[in-house]
């Protein structure tokens, strides 16, 4: 990444208003925003209190408990949302995000962006017809770690991509519950990171089977990307909660990459050669010897902030940019999360044991209407 500039170093800010005040918003994107060319210039929360209480410490000169009195109030350029769930399981930013879009405003959301693939082609339709980008934050494949990875895997010295797997600590409800908003809300909050993660090292993903276990909820995956790649995908329901949250694996042509924590990335270079039976060191030539990045967290440096090796800078400076017409937007789009949404839907309507074909093109048909019984 370039060097970072300070909010207040930027000449040209865009107008910003935040819809959304919870203890996430406060610890994570908020504080994001003091390294974005943007000037925060109103809060909006159903508890007016709460959203003048942030307002006063984020630099906001408004706040509202209407998003509708915000929208036609302020104009602003770009519209930051971070909100929860109805009572009955719908993603509140959903809506909110429309709305943005109708009044003029670029839109920023936290994920989940919708609680269904029908809903995100609608805001699809909505941000072609308005002219306004919508972006999700999918802060997983912004991480350093991750990013440093994708440039590794497409170079010519990885050769080409074989399997892609990835570990990933989340429970699935049993197939009985999958239908329920309510209790489906965890699962559709957290699939979005290892879902953002396949889908950008990898592509979309064709075909999925997976054997699932009751007790914790845990399941392991078998993936087919269209890229002809295959993956996996271990969602480790019962790990400790202090243990290592997440692992990625991606395997090329002699060469593979490891990327443990999130933080820990090593590159597992072509050519070491070990000859079996004769080899009496473990070491090999410094030019094939596998290379390893991670933060020393000792110096009070940007990168051993969470906010940076998190990816929550990195992708809202990437929204920002595609506002500014700097660059495209290209990552956390709405086709990408179109992506992850596929694979939502596949769990809910696939049983265990079953492999089903990920329709990319139709959403809301069932996918488990188009499996058969086999293995991925």
């Amino acid at each position: 990444m370039h060097d970072i500039s300070y909010q207040f170093e930027y000449t040209d800010r865009l107008t910003a208003a935040f819809i959304g005040a919870g203890g996430h918003s406060f610890r994570n994107i908020y504080p994001a925003l003091h390294y974005a060319p943007v000037d925060l210039v109103a809060v909006c929360d159903l508890d007016q209190d709460r959203a003048a209480q942030y307002a006063r410490s984020f630099g906001a000169a408004r706040s509202y408990s209407d998003h509708h009195q915000l929208l036609t109030a302020e104009h602003s350029d770009v519209v930051f949302i971070v909100t929860a769930y109805d009572d009955d399981g719908q993603v509140q930013a959903t809506r909110l995000a429309a709305d943005c879009l109708r009044a003029g405003s670029h839109v920023w959301m936290e994920k989940p962006t919708a609680s269904t693939r029908d809903q995100v082609r609608e805001l699809e339709r909505l941000s072609a017809s308005t002219g306004r980008l919508v972006m999700t934050g999918l802060k997983k494949i912004f991480t350093p770690a991750i990013q440093k990875a994708k440039s590794i895997m497409e170079s010519d010295d990885f050769g080409p991509v074989s399997s892609i797997s990835v570990r990933y600590p989340q429970s699935l409800p049993a197939e009985a519950d999958r239908r329920d908003g309510v209790i489906m809300r965890g699962f559709l909050d957290h699939i979005y990171h290892p879902g953002a993660v396949l889908s950008y090292l990898g592509g979309p993903v064709t075909r999925l089977s997976y054997e699932w276990e009751p007790t914790s909820g845990g399941s392991i995956s078998s993936l087919l990307f269209a890229s002809g790649v295959i993956g996996s995908l271990h969602l480790t329901a019962g790990q400790a909660t202090n243990a290592p949250l997440e692992h990625v694996e991606i395997v090329g042509h002699g060469a593979n990459l490891v990327i443990d924590n999130g933080v820990r990335l090593t590159y597992y270079r072509r050519g070491a050669e070990l000859g079996y039976g004769r080899s009496g060191s473990y070491i090999v030539p410094d030019e094939v010897a596998p290379l390893t990045w991670e933060p020393e967290f000792s110096l009070g440096q940007l990168y051993n902030k969470n906010l940076f090796y998190l990816g929550y800078v990195p992708e809202i400076l990437h929204f920002c940019a595609a506002v500014r017409g700097e660059q495209d937007l290209t990552l956390g789009t709405l086709h990408q999360v179109d992506q992850i949404m596929a694979l939502y839907e596949a769990y809910q309507q696939l049983p265990a044991g079953v492999v089903g074909r990920l329709d990319r093109t139709t959403a809301g048909q069932a996918t488990a209407g188009q499996a058969t019984e086999g293995a991925a």
